[in-house]
């Protein structure tokens, strides 16, 4: 449901953010520009007994949903002017030109938790380095979608920076009234610290955040 969300808002903004775009779930993160020399290392590691206990750990996660964009031809690069050519000795390695390599950029990596728990938070976390330290290129997006109905939960994961984004929940107003009516102090204490700190967001603001 998010990702038909997702696709169908972030069209309404291709005026923001052209180019061809491709919602997925469950894609291991090789298939990306980024990440495609993680199978590589990921066929070594498991060859190889002393790399494995070595290096350890699994590259290749796979996010409950991705947004990527494909690479661009020349001829769309050139529609209003000739800016790469066939003859030309520039542009060579740049991943947006089609010419140079044929893999789709990650733009975005998603995580979906219903609720979240202490190994969830941790999950969520491994994830989100995973794809800012093993990557060779841009930074995808790293973003969490939630309806975890507790601030304290929720704090387990948008609280700080570095590993995600945002955190953003699937009904935050509805939250924000719920948490007032339960005049629980701590709790909404929390949930205005992680809004007005900016760690948390309502999921109608995922898409305009796609096209930053």
């Amino acid at each position: 449901m998010t990702r038909d969300f997702l696709e169908q808002a972030f069209a309404l903004l291709h005026h923001l953010r052209p180019g061809q775009w491709r919602f997925s779930l469950n894609a291991t993160i090789a298939g990306f520009d980024q990440y495609h020399h993680l199978a590589a290392i990921q066929a070594a590691v498991s060859d190889n007994p002393q790399l494995r206990a070595a290096l350890g750990g699994d590259y290749l996660i796979t996010p409950d949903i991705v947004v990527a964009r494909y690479p661009v031809t020349d001829e769309e690069i050139n529609t209003h002017q000739t800016v790469v050519g066939d003859a030309d000795d520039f542009c060579h390695y740049s991943s947006l030109r089609a010419r140079n390599q044929p893999n789709l950029i990650l733009h975005a990596s998603i995580s979906c938790k219903w609720t979240i728990r202490s190994d969830r938070a941790q999950n969520v976390r491994t994830e989100g380095l995973n794809l800012i330290r093993n990557r060779k290129g841009r930074t995808p997006h790293v973003m969490v979608v939630t309806a975890e109905p507790l601030p304290t939960r929720l704090a387990s994961v948008a609280l700080g920076t570095g590993d995600v984004d945002h955190v953003y929940h699937f009904a935050l107003n509805e939250l924000i009234e719920a948490v007032n009516r339960t005049q629980s102090d701590a709790q909404l204490d929390m949930l205005m610290t992680l809004i007005d700190g900016h760690r948390l967001r309502d999921i109608s603001d995922l898409p305009l955040d796609l096209a930053i």
